[in-house]
């Protein structure tokens, strides 16, 4: 049968060739080869296999954040070079060249919002910005913000994404896990609702201090989260690791997190969690007052 030509369902290779490289993104997880704009729809997340790609720190806002009701606050702040640190080049320099490609000028984002109607004060790192590493001026606006938080008595959120403490800052870098975590013993005095996200990675500092400090820690699906990378730890022991060790089921598994959320729903349950803490019925149960 000559005449039969079996439709197309994909776009072939000689299709692909005519448009710009970069339109596709080839999925890490199963392979599929798909349209960055439509990952764009569906925050980063493959619609194919469910691999959570990166997000950015402004994508997790427009996430989480109801529209037209983030506020961001000391967008101004800066990191300085107390060590005059060098390494292959100066921090100085690293410090300029993360500033000219991030709009915000630092590893996190912080402000106020509405998250389904919830005031809320929320962070979000940025792994793009020296790989949302943690230096002095993350930690004095995470530390501002949980301070905003008990002074509004608004919930706080936090998303990590970050491979630690910022090396080139040194103790400087340190003391931030010390800081942060001071103001979350003083929002869980007052006994207001702290909300940590992890996301993939977060390691290192971060991991030690206020992103495992949360009244609810949520992760993502296959989140890597740990202090010490698996490698080193392999090293250290000498012992081959657990499959899945430092993943976010793992964690789960080991009473590490509370939940494990898919980022097309996350929205959803961090508003159904906040709700619960904060003794608010649910909007059905409003629906169903009004009837």
């Amino acid at each position: 049968m000559a005449w039969f030509k079996k439709p197309k369902t994909r776009l072939q290779a000689s299709d692909k060739r005519d448009l710009p490289g970069d339109v596709w993104e080839k999925c890490p997880s199963c392979g599929e080869i798909l349209y960055r704009e439509k990952l764009k729809e569906n925050w980063q997340v493959c619609p194919n296999c469910g691999h959570h790609h990166r997000l950015s720190a402004g994508g997790y806002v427009a996430l989480l954040i109801d529209d037209g009701t983030f506020r961001e606050t000391d967008r101004d702040l800066r990191s300085g070079d107390p060590l005059q640190f060098v390494d292959l080049k100066p921090y100085r320099e690293r410090l300029a060249q993360a500033e000219r490609k991030n709009p915000h000028g630092e590893a996190v984002i912080t402000g106020t919002g509405a998250l389904e109607g919830i005031p809320v004060s929320i962070g979000v790192m940025d792994f793009s910005f020296i790989g949302g590493s943690m230096g002095s001026v993350v930690g004095e606006k995470l530390a501002r913000a949980g301070m905003r938080a008990l002074e509004k008595r608004t919930p706080l959120l936090i998303v990590s994404a970050s491979g630690g403490a910022r090396m080139m800052e040194g103790i400087f870098s340190l003391m931030q896990m010390a800081k942060t975590s001071a103001v979350l013993a003083r929002l869980n005095e007052a006994g207001l609702p702290y909300v940590s996200i992890l996301t993939d990675p977060t390691t290192g500092g971060v991991t030690a201090s206020y992103a495992m400090l949360g009244d609810v820690n949520v992760a993502e699906p296959e989140a890597l989260i740990g202090f010490a990378g698996p490698r080193v730890i392999e090293q250290t022991i000498k012992q081959e690791l657990p499959e899945g060790f430092q993943r976010s089921e793992f964690l789960l598994e080991h009473g590490m997190l509370d939940l494990i959320v898919d980022r097309r729903k996350m929205k959803a349950e961090i508003a159904r969690v906040l709700r619960h803490m904060l003794g608010q019925p649910a909007p059905e149960e409003f629906a169903g007052a009004e009837a």
